[in-house]
This record gives C-alpha cells, sequence and structure tokens, in this order.
C-alpha cells in the first residue's frame, strides 16, 4: 500500500475505534434506540438527495435494514448502556469467528485447524473479560454486544447476497428504511424521547453527528476506495487496529479502567482474530500486488 493509502486507512481506523467512546457520550443523553433513529435518520437526509435509487435491490435492502436497524444496534447499543467502551470494542470483533462458523455452515467452507484454534483463542479472551469483576456486574450487557457481534456476521452475507452495489448508495436506503423501524422500537420499548430532544446538549447532538458524519460517510469514502484497489488479505488485517483505538479512547476519553483482565482479554481476542483473518494469499494475488 502506497504511505497516502495506509494514512487513510489508519485515519479510519481511527474513526472507527473513537466511535465507541462518542457513542457512550451519545447514551448519556439519548436512550439507545432514540440515539439510534437520529443518527440513521441524519445519514438518509444527507445521502439521499446525491444518490441513485437501486431499483431490483431494494427488497434486499430492507432485509440488511432489519438485521441492523432491528437487532444489530438495538442490542449494541443497549449492551453498550452498562458495558465500557473497551470491552465491547473487543466483544464485538467476535463477528470474524462468528462469520467463519457461518460460511462453514453456508457455504461449506473448511474451517482448518488454525481457524479453528483462532476461534478458540478469541472466545476465550471475550470469557477473560467477562470474567472481571467490573464486567460481571453487566454480564447480561455483555452478552448482548456478543449476539450484535453474531447478527452482524449475519449482516455481512447479507451484503454479500446484494451483490455489487455503491456503498453511499447502500448505506442511504439502508437508513431511510431502518430509521423507522428504531423510532417505532423507541416508542414501544423507551419514554422521554421529546424530553431528550429538548434537553440534549450540543456533546449528545456532536455524537450522534458523529456517527452520521464521520463513521457512516466520512470513513467510508476513505475505506470502499481501498476495498476496491487492494485483495482482501491487504485491507481486512487493518481492522484489527479498531478495538486499539477503542479501548485507548475508552481508558483517556471516559476514565474506564485498564485492568490486567482487559489487556489479557483483550490481547488473546485480537491475536485469536488475526489467526482467523489473515491467511496466507494465493500465489495469483502475491504476484499482483508485487506489479
Amino acid at each position: 500500500m502506497s504511505p497516502r493509502d495506509i494514512a487513510a486507512a489508519l485515519v479510519v481506523m481511527v474513526i472507527w475505534g473513537l466511535n465507541f467512546a462518542v457513542a457512550k457520550y451519545g447514551l448519556r443523553e439519548f436512550s439507545p434506540m432514540l440515539l439510534m433513529s437520529l443518527r440513521f435518520a441524519m445519514v438518509a437526509v444527507m445521502l439521499l438527495p446525491f444518490v441513485a435509487v437501486p431499483w431490483g435491490r431494494m427488497k434486499e435492502i430492507f432485509v440488511l435494514s432489519v438485521l441492523l436497524g432491528g437487532l444489530h444496534f438495538p442490542l449494541m447499543f443497549t449492551g453498550l448502556t452498562r458495558v465500557d467502551a473497551a470491552a465491547a470494542s473487543i466483544a464485538i470483533q467476535l463477528q470474524v469467528p462468528f462469520s467463519s462458523i457461518l460460511a462453514a455452515i453456508l457455504y461449506k467452507d473448511k474451517l482448518g485447524w488454525r481457524r479453528g484454534l483462532g476461534m478458540a483463542i478469541s472466545f476465550g479472551g471475550v470469557i477473560v473479560i467477562a470474567g472481571e469483576p467490573r464486567a460481571m456486574d453487566g454480564s447480561w450487557y455483555l452478552g448482548l454486544v456478543v449476539v450484535a457481534a453474531l447478527i452482524f456476521s449475519i449482516v455481512n452475507i447479507q451484503i454479500r447476497r446484494i451483490g455489487s452495489i455503491n456503498g453511499f448508495s447502500l448505506n442511504a436506503w439502508m437508513s431511510v428504511m431502518a430509521a423507522p423501524q428504531l423510532i417505532a422500537v423507541s416508542l414501544l420499548m423507551e419514554s422521554g424521547q421529546i424530553e431528550q430532544i429538548r434537553a440534549a446538549s450540543w456533546l449528545g447532538w456532536g455524537s450522534i453527528a458523529y456517527m452520521a458524519i464521520m463513521v457512516t460517510i466520512v470513513s467510508y469514502a476513505f475505506w470502499y476506495p481501498l476495498v476496491r484497489r487492494y485483495p482482501v488479505n491487504q485491507t481486512m488485517p487493518w481492522t484489527l487496529l479498531v478495538p486499539v483505538f477503542g479501548v485507548l479512547s475508552g481508558v483517556l476519553l471516559l476514565g474506564e479502567p485498564l485492568t490486567p483482565a482487559m489487556v489479557v482479554g483483550g490481547s488473546l481476542t485480537l491475536v485469536g482474530v488475526a489467526v482467523i483473518m489473515i491467511r496466507k494469499a494465493p500465489k495469483q494475488n502475491q504476484n499482483q500486488s508485487a506489479t
């Protein structure tokens, strides 16, 4: 990768890693479903005027909106209300072993002993984090984050089924469909929405703006070209930096303690995910990257 593309990838990982701490700020002022509905509404308003309608893909995008808006984000952000940003940024990485398991079931993808070992190590790391006294108090909520990771692995399969589509168009129309679902869930399960909106400070609105603009729009403006330009084995390992920046943001911005269990469990999880994710590239890809 060129120095410019390395810098772009690093910027994206910082944006995604900081998102966990930023979300915690937002959750201090908004309930989880309301927070996410406002985020997706903002994304839809900002992107919709500039993207085409993906005719023939709307049904698949609706399924994606249910998986993300109806399942993944409600579970993820409800978990974040009682789980440290650092722990959540690590636990969500279980989407990688979950994706490998689903690929083996649905596509008969051979796991092999290396990926099997990586899965065991990564799950073991999250168990170490869950066994910490602080985490034990919110173990149910950490479990919600783990289930959110499982749902996100299904999301990846659905995106694969949608096929080639402009990323901004996908985000725009998915947001259009997800926002009403989250509003409906918020009205059913939460209360005081109008009061929260009226009382929100610049920090609460800033967290929503960060998630909508930086995480959903700006980061993908950098990331999509890299994914198109380089093989998977060169781009995906960068995502291992997300929990690193997630932990750092939790410690530096939120004052979360960096305990031995967090260090050991986080290291195990990242090692396990790395074993699963980083594979030897095929000779064809190696020759292409060399030229």
